[in-house]
């Protein structure tokens, strides 16, 4: 697999749409949006990073995280042009495969959101990328984030006990998976 070729589809990706959700590049504009995320402990208790408390801080995560490599985007609700969180497709060239990581506002959980717009991400990575596989990962505790990988038609794999160490915690890691052959006879039926 051409490794140049999927950066560069990557890049080249900027805005990917669903019905109600645009995926787009983020800008520094999103800071107040990001930073309603960002600082809300609930949102941020499975992630890898903290919760932001100074609004001043978040252009920095911006530039860091958000604007300094493809395939992370801007959730943007359509209707409301607002970004509601982010979605990170990490690609494994050598491997044909991808694994995604996301974040939703809370005042959108549990709308279909977060579903639909990794969906649009998974559809990606099989039509346009022609990955053979798609990986994500959730913290026992985030059952949500379970329920948005199996929506998507992802298999359970296994859990991983005390797999990671993260904000002073051992947490196990709950995986899911998809296949492109699987991915496309969902899609067909």
């Amino acid at each position: 697999m051409n490794t140049e070729n999927l950066i560069t589809k990557l890049e080249k990706a900027k805005e990917l749409y669903s019905h109600r959700i645009k995926l787009r590049p983020f800008a520094i504009d999103d800071i107040s949006d990001v930073y309603e995320y960002a600082s809300d402990d609930n949102v941020t208790e499975y992630l890898n990073w903290p919760s932001y408390t100074k609004f001043e801080d978040i252009s920095e995560i911006i530039n860091l995280y958000y604007l300094s490599k493809p395939g992370v985007w801007a959730i943007e609700l359509q209707e409301e042009q607002k970004c509601i969180g982010a979605i990170d497709l990490r690609l494994s060239e050598d491997h044909q495969k991808a694994s995604v990581g996301y974040v939703l506002n809370k005042a959108y959980w549990n709308k279909g959101y977060m579903t639909e717009s990794l969906q649009t991400v998974i559809s990606f990575a099989f039509k346009e990328l022609n990955l053979n596989r798609f990986e994500a990962t959730h913290y026992i505790g985030n059952e949500g984030s379970g329920k948005v990988m199996q929506k998507c038609k992802m298999k359970y794999e296994g859990t991983g006990i005390q797999e990671v160490f993260i904000k002073n915690v051992f947490r196990d890691v709950v995986h899911y998976a998809i296949l492109k052959r699987d991915w496309v006879e969902a899609n067909n039926n």
